[in-house]
């Protein structure tokens, strides 16, 4: 656990989510989106594990090192977010932090690994907490590296 209190969503900025903060992200280079609610966030683009098109979202993530760390929490959902899948099906992805964009291969990080980089996500988005108290699924802890 970390020693920083949840917080709730009470508070949190809705105003930039979805298909508008992506627009916004790649319109600025991140000058918009890349910080939201005190916390980074990067472009994560996967392939449609049905489709096979491009998917593109704007989601939280933590630097740790040279790796870069992604929860898959859903807000606590039962289920698994679609990105996930998509990784799961391919872990080949991109990634645009502001305005460097690289290729990445994607994992899912296990025993201490995954700890550690649970508690380091902890510190800059602790809802993490709360979301995994509101599911019975172990919530993923994705590392993207970059791509050699």
């Amino acid at each position: 656990m970390s020693d920083t209190p949840p917080r709730s969503n009470i508070g949190t900025d809705l105003t930039l989510l979805g298909d508008e903060h992506v627009k916004k992200y790649r319109e600025t280079d991140g000058e918009i989106g890349y910080m939201w609610n005190g916390a980074t966030a990067c472009l994560l683009t996967t392939k449609g594990r049905k489709s096979g098109e491009d998917r593109t979202i704007a989601i939280i993530y933590k630097q740790v090192g040279d790796r870069y760390a992604i929860i898959a929490s859903k807000g606590g959902s039962p289920t698994h977010p679609i990105w996930y899948l998509n990784v799961e099906a391919d872990p080949h992805v991109r990634m645009q932090i502001k305005g460097e964009k690289f290729a990445g291969v994607a994992r899912i990080a296990e025993g201490a690994e995954r700890e550690e980089l649970w508690q380091a996500s902890l510190g800059q988005w602790p809802n993490y907490d709360v979301y995994q108290s509101r599911t019975d699924r172990k919530i993923p802890v994705v590392v993207v590296e970059r791509a050699k």
